[in-house]
């Protein structure tokens, strides 16, 4: 198994489920973000998505696209996201994943891009607008070394499913809800049944699920289900509303942990 595939057995032969926490690079304050980052994986995240940030982020809702231009805004983009990844891996261990968009890695260089991210210790790459028909010929050998996640939505068919299955790495990322990053208004139980239904197709990889999840409740609801849960709008709208400490974001952190153990 894969360095993340195996971080997440051995949390799970612990009877714990996994916490991956959504940052976006450079955000809320790029001055902080590294000690951010690394306090964040202290109050209990097991694992961290770092996205970098990009103008036309059609996967993600409106509370995290706004956390993308102010950082946008406040100049970053991949280079300083691989210089704050830089740090943050010279004083962590735990798993550490890129995640973005088709166009920022294309103009940055694939192979450029690739290279970097082994040679800087990053163990995995979410870009959810390169479907499976496009897998090849943008990850192809350039990441042997680095595991490529890739997702499944409530629309995606069950041989689609066992597709994704076969080209992922690391995890599959099941998106629990139809539509954009944040959105809770999908009924639970239907959420649940489609989880319980991949989770019972998905054969090679761990299974994580995101999208919709935004408390201890929620958290609690999917675990069964999975071997891990992913939160990014809450974080990122707790980190909105927070003071320049982050107490308030980092003890959601806490309290999500310990709903999965």
């Amino acid at each position: 198994m894969t360095t993340i595939a195996n971080y997440i057995s051995g949390k799970n032969n612990k009877n714990e489920k996994v916490l991956s926490v959504f940052l976006t690079s450079g955000f809320p304050d790029k001055n902080n973000f590294v000690e951010l980052a690394l306090r964040a994986l202290e109050a209990g995240a097991d694992m961290l998505e770092i996205g970098f940030p990009f103008s036309d982020p059609l996967a993600d809702g409106p509370i995290i696209q706004h956390s993308s231009q102010i950082a946008l805004e406040n100049g970053i983009n991949i280079t300083k996201t691989f210089n704050f990844i830089k740090e943050i891996r010279s004083r962590t261990d735990k798993p550490l994943i890129l995640m973005g968009y088709a166009n920022p890695v294309l103009s940055y260089g694939i192979e450029k891009f690739a290279e970097n991210a082994k040679s800087l210790g990053v163990n995995g790459v979410i870009i959810p607008d390169i479907p499976i028909e496009e897998y090849e010929n943008f990850y192809n050998h350039l990441f042997d070394e680095v595991n490529t996640i890739l997702l499944v939505t409530p629309t995606t068919s069950n041989d689609r499913i066992k597709l994704i299955d076969e080209k992922s790495s690391g995890f599959i990322y099941c998106v629990s809800v139809s539509g954009t990053t944040g959105i809770t208004n999908q009924d639970k139980i239907t959420s649940i049944e489609f989880v319980k239904r991949t989770r019972s197709i998905v054969k090679k990889n761990k299974m994580l699920v995101g999208f919709g999840i935004s408390s201890v409740k929620d958290a609690q609801s999917f675990a069964p289900y999975c071997d891990g849960i992913i939160v990014g709008s809450a974080v990122i709208k707790s980190l909105m509303n927070d003071s320049s400490d982050y107490v308030k974001t980092l003890d959601l952190i806490k309290k999500l942990k310990q709903a999965l153990v």
